[in-house]
């Protein structure tokens, strides 16, 4: 029996109903209003940790870039990257160059606005001067916006034609796979490589910010981790793709495709006099032309380099350079199985890639 002792007699509920009944004028509240009066007190306690040496609030300056807006370009250009297999339906050779229009002048203003607020906000906490007001200049930052909006939009061409290459080696990669559509509308990993690669543009035009919130926003998504400052080739594939963490130095050749759980990360971070990491090194592995690198694989350093047309086993730990042509692998394993009669069974088990 629930517990009606704030209902009327009127208003009990009977164990055996499944109808929720409201609060109605006559229910009484658990709530203490007096306890009320503390939230003033409360507000100011929280207000007044916000002050000049705090680095976490953004209190009389400039807009930000607004995460919503980001994603919403992000959608756009993705429809204008994959016509037809987004949001709008009924595309054909008459009302494609209307579509086409209506998003590129939209994408035009949020981007132009977007960018700008990027580069003014970078300018402010880079200066690190208490009056600089970047603000006074805000007209400046919305053509260098417009600049860089335009530069991005006319490189939808290209990287239409590197996409379909990625399609390409997904197709060619996953025989689960029965058609090219299935890829552009299940997969996650060129849902992460679409949006990484939209990303790396704006890295090479020097947008702060935006890249980095587009590829957290699919990571989010997909379970993938790309920093939009990694360098990625032609015809790339991520089967599976949950778990997969690729960082910001890494150079990635053509071809190259890995599996899940897959780590492209730093062996170690290297620090100043003071102690302070000493950030722009190469800090990421190089994987070259043509290499296949399996589940769970962890490859680290910036001076590691795995060679063209080698392959990565499972679970392996590479934190030195290895030749073309090589394979890496554990040792096979064994297994230990225990019966129900309490017998250890030890068998070799079928390893390989």
């Amino acid at each position: 029996m629930p517990n009606n002792r704030w209902l009327q007699p009127t208003e009990r509920i009977e164990s055996d109903s499944s109808a929720y009944t409201p609060l109605t004028a006559n229910t009484k509240m658990a709530s203490d209003f007096r306890l009320k009066e503390q939230l003033p007190r409360l507000t100011d306690a929280i207000v007044g940790t916000y002050n000049a040496r705090d680095r976490i609030n953004h209190l009389g300056h400039c807009p930000l870039p607004k995460y919503e807006v980001i994603v919403q370009i992000l959608e756009d250009l993705k429809d204008l990257l994959y016509p037809g297999f987004r949001r709008r339906e009924g595309l054909h050779a008459g009302n494609v160059t209307y579509h086409v229009g209506n998003l590129v002048d939209s994408l035009h203003d949020r981007l132009t606005t977007q960018i700008a607020r990027a580069l003014l906000h970078a300018d402010r906490v880079e200066a690190k001067l208490p009056n600089f007001n970047p603000c006074e200049n805000a007209i400046d930052y919305e053509a260098k916006g417009q600049s860089i909006a335009i530069a991005l939009l006319e490189r939808i061409p290209q990287l239409r034609v590197t996409l379909a290459k990625d399609v390409e080696a997904a197709y060619d990669g996953d025989p689960s796979v029965s058609n090219r559509d299935e890829i552009i509308f299940c997969f996650p990993g060129l849902e992460a490589v679409t949006i990484y690669r939209i990303a790396h543009e704006l890295v090479h035009f020097a947008v702060p910010f935006i890249p980095r919130m587009m590829t957290e926003w699919a990571h989010k998504q997909t379970g993938i981790d790309i920093h939009p400052g990694a360098t990625i080739g032609e015809s790339f594939f991520i089967d599976h793709g949950t778990g997969v963490v690729i960082g910001e130095t890494c150079d990635i050749g053509n071809f190259v495709k890995i599996y899940q759980g897959v780590t492209l990360g730093a062996l170690s971070f290297a620090t100043d006099a003071d102690g302070q990491l000493i950030r722009g090194t190469k800090r990421h592995p190089t994987i070259e032309d043509r290499v296949v690198i399996y589940a769970n694989a962890t490859i680290l350093g910036g001076r590691t380099v795995v060679g063209h047309d080698s392959v990565i086993g499972s679970s392996v730990w590479v934190t030195s350079s290895v030749a073309p042509h090589s394979t890496v692998v554990l040792e096979k394993p064994k297994l230990r199985i225990r019966s129900g009669l309490g017998d250890d069974l030890m068998h070799d088990s079928n390893y390989q890639i």
